[in-house]
Order: structure tokens, then sequence, then C-alpha cells
């Protein structure tokens, strides 16, 4: 249970702590804030503390190690957990003032019943904030320690990062990556347009642009203290802008049958109906039941049509569906997130390279088990939201090695001009937040099976 209260920082506190416990941010940080009782102001605090401290927790620790006297991976849990919730609002809040920042952690303290501790923190705070001016950050030119340090990435990360990219663009990657990130919607094309929407939320007292790249895309730039409009009505879905290219690459059209393999929470499937009127027929698999009832409850209010939904694990091979052909497969497939880990920033901490490797096989295994359900001439597009090799362009070759069947499509040469910085050379699409106006990173590569 969590003691809310009237306090921002206690509701954040505990949020992070079921973080740490296995918990994802994103579902405990919803769950809080539905029984919370905070007004806006302090329910925005509670997002940027909770989210900020877990992407630039690196970072802080880094700062908290040149004035503790006692090594953070020796202290208690909840007392390093205290100690970055202060760090974090010395370091990265200018409008909270450095004695609220201490106090309100003192007090936290108390609350906790960490009396003991409260000398060791109220000192370590008061340190950082009379010698922060002073923390010997590391030069981007040193990029390794300059991509841990600064940018809090852990050592796996940042050797994924120099691996794939030159010096330059990896120390752009590092620190889009440290960022919060935008907010983006795809407007509902089912019930209005993008032009129609930009003027209600300007009505609204929203600040909003249309995306770069996507059509029905629109980038939140100032939030008024209303709902977003439209809401209710099923206007739109809070989509980013990468995600929202991906049902376009698919390049599907009304009368197809259409298999979205590991489908929930359904912004995509969604899409794939609003791109076609409703016109395909849609069958969207994904292995937890709850999630497809979210999906289920996503059609439903944005008024979608001819989805149908089955739960069904994947990894092995759907046996009810051997005497179906499908004029399209999407296979968004489970990966390791690296490209939304601003959103998800916890797997910056709770991943690893030897996740990526089980992944890949993952990847392979659901690649292999549903190829068979192409139709001659029917096409596969393979998207992950992660930017590492072995997930990737690894998966896609041993794939085609394999399956002399299926070609791989140059997804430049049938795309609109202006989408020509977001293909490779061999024709897949790789999107970079410091490349492609901030949005998240992507891949994702379409297989045709000859006729």
């Amino acid at each position: 249970m969590f003691s809310v209260q009237n306090n921002p920082r206690r509701a954040a506190y505990d949020i992070l702590l079921r973080v740490d416990e296995g918990s994802f941010a994103d579902l405990v940080l919803d769950a809080v804030l539905r029984r919370s009782t905070l007004d806006p102001r302090d329910r925005g605090l509670v997002t940027e503390l909770v989210y900020g401290i877990l992407r630039l927790r690196g970072r802080i620790d880094f700062a908290l190690e040149h004035f503790s006297k006692q090594p953070l991976k020796r202290l208690q849990p909840e007392v390093l957990r205290l100690l970055r919730l202060g760090a974090y609002q010395l370091l990265e809040l200018d409008r909270v003032p450095a004695h609220a920042a201490v106090n309100s952690t003192i007090e936290l303290a108390r609350q906790l019943q960490l009396e003991k501790a409260t000398g060791f923190l109220n000192g370590v705070l008061r340190a950082l904030e009379r010698g922060k001016g002073e923390i010997p950050w590391p030069e981007p030119e040193n990029l390794r320690r300059y991509l841990q340090q600064v940018c809090s990435q852990p050592v796996w990360l940042s050797k994924e990062v120099m691996r794939l990219l030159p010096n330059a663009e990896a120390r752009a990657l590092g620190e889009a990556l440290a960022q919060a990130a935008p907010t983006s919607l795809r407007v509902n094309t089912l019930k209005t347009n993008r032009e129609d929407y930009l003027a209600a939320l300007a009505a609204a007292g929203f600040a909003a642009r249309p995306c770069r790249f996507a059509p029905e895309g629109i980038v939140i730039e100032r939030r008024a203290a209303e709902r977003l409009p439209g809401d209710d009505e099923g206007l739109y879905q809070i989509q980013d802008e990468a995600s929202m290219l991906i049902p376009h690459l698919l390049d599907v059209h009304p009368g197809q049958k259409v298999l979205d393999c590991c489908a929930a929470p359904g912004g995509k499937t969604t899409h794939i109906a609003a791109l076609t009127a409703g016109g395909a027929d849609i069958l969207a698999l994904d292995k937890y039941p709850q999630r497809l009832e979210l999906l289920a409850q996503g059609a439903k209010r944005l008024g979608c049509a001819n989805i149908e939904t089955r739960c069904w694990d994947l990894t092995v091979q759907p046996e009810f569906l051997t005497e179906c052909r499908f004029d399209r497969v999407l296979l968004d497939a489970p990966c390791s997130g690296l490209g939304v880990l601003r959103r998800n920033p916890e797997g910056r901490w709770n991943k690893s390279s030897v996740d990526l490797r089980e992944l890949a096989v993952i990847q392979q295994t659901i690649l292999e088990n549903v190829a068979g359900l192409v139709a001659p001439g029917g096409k596969l597009l393979y998207s992950v939201c992660t930017f590492s090799q072995g997930e990737t362009d690894a998966v896609i070759d041993d794939f085609l090695a394999d399956h002399p069947e299926f070609v791989l499509e140059d997804l430049a040469a049938a795309s609109a001009p202006e989408w020509a910085p977001l293909f490779t050379a061999r024709g897949t699409l790789r999107s970079y937040p410091h490349r492609h106006d901030g949005m998240d990173a992507f891949f994702a590569a379409r297989l045709r099976r000859r006729e």
C-alpha cells in the first residue's frame, strides 16, 4: 500500500521502491496517480522525480560519490534512494530551492523511521549543494566515461552505443537518451484530421505542432491545465512518432488479411485499422490476455472495426493458423527497448548485454514461426524499438540466409521522398532521437515472399 497522502516526494519514493523490486515505472506511476488527491502541479513533480531519477541515476551517483564518505554500494537501499531523491532536486530542478530539497528529504527520512540516517543525509546533500559547481564531470573527449557519468549509461549500454556509432554520434545519442521524451500523439483519422485537432488543442490552451514525418502525428510542446480534448471521444492515441511510421511501412490496403503478431497494447493495430478505414481484416495476437483486453478497449474507444484478438505465445508454432495465409504480417517483436529508454528508464538498470542475446533468440524464433503464414507475394514487416545490432540487422540477415523464398525490400524506394533521412543504405528504417526530431529509436525491415 502506498503512503501518498499529500506528499509528492513520498509518492516518488514509494514508486522508486517498487521499481527497485522489479515493477515497471509507468504502470506503478499510473496506479499511484489514479488514487492520489495531489493537485496537478504535485502530480507533475512526482512524474518528474520518478522518471528523472531513473533516467539520470548514473549521473546522480557520480555526483554523490564526491561528497559521501561511505561508498554508495555500502549504503542501505533506503538511504541511497533518499540521497538520489534529494540530489536530483539539487542538480536538475532549479525551481526547487536548495533548502526545500534538503529539508524535505530529511523529513521524509523521519517519516520512514530512518532517524539515524538524517545526519548523514543532511551532511551529504548540503555538501553537494555547496560543491556541485566543482564536480569533475568527464569531458566528451573521454567518451566512455562521458556516456556513463554524464549521460547516465551503464557500462554495457555505453559499449553498445560506442560499437554502433562513430564518436560524435554516440555522444549525441547518449545525450538525447538522457533527456525527457517528447509527448506526441496520433490523431485518429477515423474521427477527425490533424488540422482540426491542432485547432482544438490551441483552443484548449495547448501549444502543439505537426510531427516532422508521421502525417497523423502531433507533438505537444506545452500542456494546458485541462485534459487533452477528445479523450472520451477517441480523437487521439498517445504514441511516439517512430511507432506511427510502422503501420505505414506495412503497406496495407483495404480488403487484405493482416496478422499483427505481438499486438498489445494496440497502438499499431488500431493505426492499421485507421489507415484502411476499417477495411482490412486484422487478427491481433498477444501472449498476455490482460494486454489484449487493453487492445480491445482501445479499439472500441477509437472506433476501429474488423479487429479479432486471440491470446497466443508466438514462441510456440501457431498450429491453429497452419492453413491461413496473410497478405500482411506485422511482427513488432519483444526487444530490449533501448530505443525507448527515455520512456522506460528503468531498462538502463535492469538489463544487460546477456538479455540482448537472449532476446535475439526469441526474435528469431518468432520470425521463424510466422514466416510460413505470409501468402505468396505478401509482406512481413519486422520492427523493434531498439538499436542494437544483434536485435536488428543480425536477425534479418540470419533469417534471409535460411529463407531464400523471402527478399528484403527497399523501404526508401517505396516511401515519400521526405522520409529519405529515415532509411539506411540497404533500405531498412533506423530512427534516432538525435537525428530525427526527437522520435524514439526504431528499426524496421520489410520482407516480401516470392510468388
